[in-house]
């Protein structure tokens, strides 16, 4: 009974700081995955990995390193200085040698004092695979939105251009699914209903837009917005921003 009651005042807790926030809060299950058993990595004994590695396994290992505060950017899922730096650290606080590199000692201590991160820890700043296009962008020109893999892709005629992470409004102001077309496009907006910075904002359903989003940028999906689909890497939608015209079509579908 004292482990129930400490579940439900934690869910009550993460409520709360969803109200506050305003943001969507996904608490994890016991396994670590979000509601509705989404995927979490399965990396098995790869280690060992060193500075100048990259993959799924680099982005776990960064992900654990998290949990216990020896990291705090990314996942990127590349094995970059912050990440040596946080190897060592807990290398040498546990009595492990301390080299920085991620050998089979390391990675077992590690796992045995952590848990399987969820699928939005693994990419909490970005860098998911985009899914599948709905076929509504496949003709045309199109920012092709998923909800479900949380990105865009900015397409011509069927080809996909370039891709970048996005986040969504929040359960209070979600953003609008459907096909529309940009009916404008502004490189200095700000909100007139927030007062917040909306740079390179491409307009779509009454207030809604994909823009450039500094909170996005800084704390990931830790936030959401007001509904419109923010975007956290600015050369990137600066880039779409200089190629889409009025007219061009926003698909957002899960």
């Amino acid at each position: 009974m004292r482990t129930r009651g400490r579940t439900l005042a934690g869910l009550g807790v993460l409520a709360a700081l969803a109200a506050l926030c305003g943001c969507t809060v996904r608490p994890l299950g016991a396994d670590g995955r979000p509601p509705g058993g989404g995927p979490v990595s399965a990396v098995g004994p790869g280690a060992p990995w060193r500075p100048g590695d990259s993959g799924p396994g680099v982005r776990e290992l960064q992900a654990r390193l998290r949990q216990l505060d020896w990291l705090f950017d990314g996942p990127t899922g590349s094995y970059d200085d912050l990440t040596e730096r946080g190897v060592r650290g807990f290398q040498g606080k546990r009595g492990l040698p301390v080299t920085g590199v991620t050998d089979a000692a390391t990675w077992r201590r590690l796992v045995a004092m952590t848990r399987p991160p969820g699928e939005w820890e693994l990419y909490l700043m970005g860098g998911q695979p985009a899914a599948a296009p709905d076929p509504r962008c496949l003709t045309g020109r199109v920012l092709c939105v998923s909800e479900t893999s949380r990105t865009l892709r900015w397409m011509v005629d069927g080809r996909t251009v370039s891709e970048m992470a996005v986040r969504f409004g929040t359960r209070r102001s979600p953003t609008r699914e459907g096909a529309f077309p940009v009916y404008r496009k502004s490189r200095h907006q700000v909100s007139t209903l927030y007062g917040s910075p909306m740079p390179y904002a491409m307009f779509f359903s009454g207030g809604e837009a994909v823009h450039y989003s500094y909170d996005f940028a800084a704390r990931g999906y830790a936030g959401g917005s007001h509904g419109c689909v923010n975007v956290r890497d600015e050369a990137a939608i600066a880039q779409v921003f200089a190629h889409v015209r009025v007219g061009d079509k926003v698909v957002v579908y899960r």
